[in-house]
């Protein structure tokens, strides 16, 4: 059975709502695969659908093996579990997986643009269309920005004339791009992860015991501070947050600022929004964002960074709750 098979049937066997967060997640042409291979399939039985959903959750475990303690110790580690015949397969198959993940185009939709932009700078034109093409109009517009102008030009005219391209030939670009990626942008992502790993334990903490840690970590490193609370709690943390404390927060955000915002949002976080505003408002809001055209994601993630901020300020002052501390609920 094939990978994308598979993949349409675990999505079968998760159920609706959670294919649908998947399929969020997932660059247009891996979505366009699977829903192709989902209209194919006419029934999965209960067995097939407990063998995928077994298979990939021993590939989970795999992968997070080999993460934390290293080929050797996850070899090692499935040997004890499944047996040597079932380990090797295991591996195996984690292993091409990742070398798919790759070897994908695609797969640098998550990639940084600016950080994408630069490195594209030094490479043949051709190459920076064939990027391009793999991008959303919006992601590759941030890539084209951070071009030299005569790249720009030539990037565009190329994109322009490009008709078709060999499918052996992305592959191989990709496979080039994600090593340059891995080894310029290594430290970068050794402090995010370090940055997210705080973040989850301050999360996990009592509110109060969080904000105490964070306050004296912001007197002397603020810069540090606030790379934590950013990490904290996310734009589309507002999910969460209790439909008044939405209601005073939009009423503090200038008008174009929440219409950019939005831009970058899903359609979840949007409705939530929608909801606590009155119907003229959102029709006005919706033309706002119409109105806006093509906007630069800097410029998205710029208003719901400062959205953020003032969310802060508000709860700092009393006027919002932006996160319950466990076991809390909102009384009427």
């Amino acid at each position: 059975m094939s990978g994308i098979r598979k993949a349409a049937i675990l999505l079968v066997a998760v159920g609706e709502d959670q294919a649908k967060e998947v399929l969020r997640t997932l660059p247009d042409a891996d979505v366009e695969r699977l829903t192709e291979e989902l209209a194919d399939i006419r029934g999965v039985t209960r067995d097939l659908a407990t063998e995928v959903i077994e298979e990939f959750w021993a590939m989970l475990e795999t992968r997070d093996f080999m993460v934390h303690g290293g080929i050797d110790y996850a070899s090692r580690l499935l040997m004890e579990t499944f047996g040597k015949e079932r380990a090797d397969d295991l591996l195996m198959l984690v292993r091409r997986s990742q070398e798919a993940a790759q070897g994908d185009l695609a797969k640098l939709q998550r990639t940084d643009p600016q950080q994408l932009g630069k490195l594209l700078d030094t490479e043949h034109p051709q190459t920076i269309a064939l990027v391009l093409a793999h991008l959303d109009p919006l992601r590759a517009s941030t890539v084209l920005d951070n071009l030299s102008e005569d790249h720009k030009v030539v990037a565009v005219q190329r994109l322009a004339e490009m008709r078709q391209f060999s499918p052996e030939m992305a592959q191989k670009v990709a496979q080039i791009l994600h090593r340059r990626l891995e080894n310029m942008g290594d430290n970068k992502r050794k402090s995010y992860s370090g940055f997210k790993a705080v973040a989850d334990l301050l999360n996990r903490l009592d509110a109060e015991e969080a904000r105490r840690i964070l306050e004296t970590i912001e007197e002397g490193q603020p810069d540090l501070a606030l790379s934590i609370r950013n990490l904290m709690f996310t734009f589309e943390d507002l999910l969460t947050v209790p439909a008044a404390s939405i209601r005073e927060v939009v009423s503090n955000v200038d008008k174009r600022m929440l219409a950019l915002a939005l831009r970058g949002a899903n359609d979840e976080l949007r409705a939530q929004i929608f909801k606590a505003m009155s119907s003229r408002a959102v029709e006005m809001l919706k033309e706002d964002m119409e109105v806006l055209g093509p906007v630069r994601s800097r410029e998205v993630a710029q208003s719901q960074q400062e959205i953020l901020s003032i969310a802060r300020r508000l709860e700092a002052e009393g006027k919002i709750v932006l996160k319950l501390d466990t076991g809390d609920e909102m009384l009427a």
